[in-house]
């Protein structure tokens, strides 16, 4: 790292700057307000063929400054948290708030319910890393891929590390504050044969620098990858069985999620407008977050307005048993805040699993895909169309990979298709979820 980043000092800092912010929009004439203040650091190595591309250090600050005049709402930020900069923000945000136009759901979450058990959840985890060892793992990332026989050459291997604090403050007096990591280490491999080129990837990331796979299975793991998609063809046309690769389930559950935010709902922009409580799955699935697991990627006892974060299950026997809001979405559906301002943290599903080979087993003719491309989703009416590759499926047996086709069906009716979930969880993110077999989609393909 270009300087030792002191964790402990930087916390103080920002917890003295957004105090010296709630302070001035006080006596400036603010009835609420609260600050959002952060500073990270990091450093990310690329190499490609063997050679250095580049190698970054950077350290970002940053101090947001929302205050409320009656129900009007103004906001300002900066990259200084210098008090000079500080005191602009604030001015300028409240030049703003008084200009606005009134709205009754604007303010700050309640008082009552302000985080007040703050435990330490072991997301914190510096790794003393120096730009030539990141160079090694990288470059030893990439060689072990790029000797597996049949690749061809390399797109590069890239290492980041990075750590930093965060702090959130309100005129409750509230004060949160977080320090966090985040490390990881990919590779993207080219492998050809008489049909074409084929590249695929893999990577690793984790809190700690300690849970990262080692550099050679990343390289070797990316070229299996993609020397698996040579000979790639496309499939045939028609309805058949899908089966999401866990990485791609997990955007599913994302579009779930996205669906259930109050800014979607009171918008009337989701899918799942006035379906609270209705079926949306099967019976045997259900759905969670757990934000305050131990070491985990989204981990915070707090939410993005104070308010105390809690296990909340949105899907409970197959039917919507939550909505996700913060206090203004809850405010404006005439509901109460889940505790989500700023998005739902650590999805775990709670349903049966099968092995992968059970699902194929299972689905028998049909598709496993595992890319997809496009942004082809309709989050007011669910509708699903994707660019795709993977593989075709006969007996429940992997044929020949396949790829330029679509899939195209309707998330609600993907999600009370669901035939079954893989033990193949994919925990390299904040939503974990293994393979998800849905019974039927639209394939174009030849």
């Amino acid at each position: 790292m270009a300087q030792a980043f002191d964790a402990a000092a930087q916390q103080q800092e920002l917890v003295a700057r957004a105090e010296e912010a709630l302070a001035l929009a006080k006596k400036l004439g603010a009835d609420q307000a609260e600050v959002g203040a952060s500073v990270d650091q990091g450093l990310s190595v690329s190499v490609r063929q063997g050679e250095v591309e580049t190698v970054e250090l950077s350290r970002d600050q940053g101090i947001a400054v929302t205050l409320y005049v009656g129900s009007r709402k103004g906001s300002a930020s900066s990259s200084d948290a210098s008090s000079a900069s500080i005191k602009a923000a604030v001015e300028k945000a409240l030049s703003i708030a008084r200009y606005t136009g009134e709205d009754p759901a604007a303010g700050l979450a309640e008082a009552s319910l302000m985080a007040t058990h703050l435990p330490d959840l072991d997301v914190h985890h510096p790794w003393a890393l120096d730009t030539e060892r990141a160079t090694e793992l990288a470059l030893a990332c990439e060689r072990a891929g790029s000797e597996v026989a049949g690749i061809h050459q390399s797109e590069g291997a890239s290492l980041s590390s990075g750590e930093g604090v965060r702090v959130y403050a309100n005129s409750h007096g509230f004060v949160g504050t977080q320090k966090g990591s985040s490390h990881s280490l990919s590779c993207m491999l080219i492998a050809q044969d008489e049909h074409g080129m084929q590249r695929d990837y893999d990577y690793t990331s984790a809190r700690d620098p300690r849970a990262l796979r080692d550099p050679q299975s990343v390289g070797r793991e990316a070229a299996r990858r993609t020397l698996r998609r040579l000979g790639a063809k496309r499939p045939p046309t028609g309805t058949f069985p899908v089966l999401f690769d866990p990485s791609l389930a997990s955007g599913l559950v994302g579009h779930l999620m996205g669906a259930l935010a109050g800014g979607a709902l009171y918008r009337e922009a989701s899918f799942l407008c006035d379906k609270l409580g209705e079926p949306l799955f099967p019976e045997w699935f259900s759905l969670e977050e757990r934000p305050l697991e131990v070491g985990a990627m989204a981990s915070s006892p707090f939410d993005g307005e104070g308010v105390q974060t809690r296990h909340n299950r949105f899907i409970e026997d197959g039917r919507i048993a939550s909505y996700m809001l913060s206090s203004y979405s809850a405010r404006r559906l005439g509901m109460t805040t889940t505790g989500n301002a700023g998005g739902a943290r650590n999805i775990r599903l709670a349903a049966p699993q099968e092995s992968p080979e059970a699902l194929l087993s299972r689905m028998g003719r049909g598709v496993l895909v595992t890319e997809l491309m496009g942004q082809g989703v309709n989050s007011v009416t669910g509708d699903y169309s994707r660019g795709a590759a993977g593989f075709w499926v006969e007996n429940g047996q992997i044929q020949y990979p396949v790829e330029e086709f679509t899939i195209a069906g309707n998330l609600m009716t993907m999600f009370k298709g669901l035939q079954a979930l893989g033990d193949d969880i994919d925990t390299r993110g904040s939503i974990h979820t293994g393979s998800w077999l849905v019974d039927a989609m639209t394939v174009a393909g030849d």
